[in-house]
């Protein structure tokens, strides 16, 4: 139906997350009307964001370096860490402005089913940091999911073993502000009932 290089830029397009097959045509035919200058200024970003970002080696963030920026940052509070599932989640922690320790990315979430296991992830590494450095707290911010409870599940007992004396914290869930509650579902509602706190 198209010419053979249109075709594949559609075909490669569809492949991202949330682009389906009309969406890619409409981004093909979007980069066919750019100017050469910005459809040539995206292949190159793309290029140099695949030669030059890795993992941070310290907490496997996204690093243009051997060690990400809040791996750097001596102002961070290493003996905080916070357990995230992507290197997504960082950027949405860092946003609130609350947060001033560092970070650990696992890489994903603990899924049998989808054959990631413990070893898959990088669990071990976190015992490691919690092992050789003097850290009080672990903050587990896997996502609110059958897959990010079991993570969050398995995290805790590993690092009670690693370590008797560290305090292990869960994100606390419940109801979002501005919510009604009427529309809450149960398991909503019943996070934040069991998370309620003194005021």
């Amino acid at each position: 139906m198209y010419a053979p290089p249109v075709q594949r830029l559609i075909t490669e397009l569809s492949k991202l997350p949330g682009v389906g097959g009309r969406t890619a045509q409409r981004l093909a035919f979007h980069l066919l009307r750019a100017s050469d200058e910005d459809a040539f200024a995206l292949a190159e970003a793309i290029k140099e964001v695949k030669e030059r970002i890795g993992l941070c080696e310290v907490c496997f963030n996204l690093a243009d370096g051997p060690r990400c920026r809040i791996c750097a940052d001596e102002r961070r509070d290493p003996e905080l860490i916070c357990v995230v599932e992507e290197p997504s989640d960082v950027i949405s922690i860092e946003r609130t402005h609350e947060f001033r320790g560092r970070y650990h990315v696992l890489g994903g979430a603990l899924s049998p089913i989808d054959g990631i296991d413990p070893e898959d992830l990088k669990i071990a590494e976190l015992y490691e940091r919690v092992r050789a450095a003097e850290v009080r707290e672990v903050v587990i911010a896997t996502n609110p999911t059958t897959t990010g409870e079991a993570t969050a599940l398995h995290l805790a007992d590993g690092l009670r073993m690693v370590a008797p004396s560290l305090s292990v914290t869960r994100l606390a869930s419940g109801l979002p502000v501005g919510a009604d509650l009427e529309y809450a579902d149960e398991l909503t509602l019943g996070r934040a009932l069991a998370g309620r706190r003194t005021v």
